[in-house]
């Protein structure tokens, strides 16, 4: 996590060795401190200066011993002590799931890989407007967009391998989580065939929590008990469409806005009702996120308008989210009817 406190002009000390205490040099710099370095007990920084007074030492765990006397002259001095953790091993890639794009829906496990990191690729479906305030790493926009991939595939796996092999630890933000639809294998392959530590961690995916935040559960006792996962970014075939068709439970499409059609038209095709609920859930967790609801033979006209990022939800759980919403706007008009009679 980057620091909140204004730093600007005040002197503080950084203290361990270079490699070590490399991030904590970067986030007291974000944060405007004159930042001076102390790489062991014994030496002296480059320039042979310190602060006479500090305003702050910050001392890293870089695994000495010897910088507890430095700590006691300091609080025997009345000089603040922050004590910061060393980055973890260096040269390799953590491959992270940022959720469908909401702050509070990383993990720690995400916030805590963001600040050690010497630099971050991320797509533009994570949390990318929030990472100033998380890491003080590079920041590298890798992300795609449909029809216009600035980034390839393949490049972004030698970004993230050429900087790993610098000795950088390397971030690769993604939306969700990386082994939905995210390609993460592919990337954690490529690590491993140039002989790069690579880590995974797990994140939010939207096939769950978008459609959570339409107020629609992929499951609900007696009325689903499955739900099927489907990437929308290419037409299904009429193979997988009579597939889908004969499973029953919930389906969720990821990015499905632009084979809407397609998937409609070939559902019904394989013989599923065409009066079978139906969402379309746009922008879920961020500012303009919208919900329209029809049916599975009247979508294609209901959706019209309606653009990625955006998760279809198709089956009986989508009644269930109308049936909560309709309940909470009548509980709602007869609180409001109340209030009026009582001022009444």
């Amino acid at each position: 996590m980057q620091l909140t406190i204004d730093l600007t002009g005040r002197d503080v000390l950084v203290t361990g060795n270079e490699q070590s205490a490399r991030q904590a040099v970067r986030r007291y710099q974000k944060a405007g401190a004159n930042v001076y370095r102390l790489s062991s007990p014994e030496g002296m920084p480059g320039d042979g200066q310190l602060p006479e007074r500090p305003f702050l030492v910050a001392v890293v765990d870089d695994g000495g011993a010897g910088w507890l006397p430095l700590v006691e002259r300091c609080r025997d001095a009345g000089v603040p002590v922050a004590f910061e953790p060393a980055p973890g091993a260096e040269g390799h890639v953590t491959l992270v799931g940022g959720g469908p794009g909401a702050l509070d829906l990383l993990t720690v496990g995400a916030v805590d890989a963001l600040r050690d990191a010497d630099v971050v690729f991320y797509d533009r479906l994570a949390p990318y407007q929030e990472l100033a305030d998380l890491t003080s790493a590079e920041l590298v926009d890798v992300g795609k967009q449909p029809g216009l991939h600035k980034v390839t595939q393949r490049d972004i796996e030698k970004l993230m391998v050429d900087a790993a092999l610098l000795g950088k630890n390397v971030v690769r933000l993604k939306g969700g989580d990386p082994y939905v639809f995210g390609r993460g294998g592919e990337e954690v392959a490529a690590c491993v065939a140039a002989g790069v530590p690579v880590r995974v961690i797990s994140g939010v995916t939207s096939a769950i929590s978008v459609p959570a935040a339409a107020g629609i559960p992929v499951t609900h006792r007696e009325v689903s008990h499955m739900f099927t996962v489907v990437s929308g970014h290419a037409p299904l075939t009429e193979k997988e469409h009579t597939h889908l068709a004969g499973l029953g439970g919930t389906i969720v499409v990821l990015m499905g806005i632009g084979t809407l059609p397609q998937l409609a038209a070939g559902l019904r095709r394989a013989g599923m009702r065409p009066d079978m609920p139906m969402a379309v859930v746009e922008r879920g967790y961020r500012p303009g996120q919208r919900t329209t609801i029809a049916d599975l033979g009247t979508i294609e006209t209901a959706a019209t308008g309606c653009s990625n990022p955006a998760v279809l939800v198709i089956g009986e759980v989508v009644r269930v989210a109308e049936a909560n919403r309709n309940h909470a706007e009548a509980s709602a008009e007869l609180s409001r009817l109340a209030a009026s009679l009582l001022e009444a």
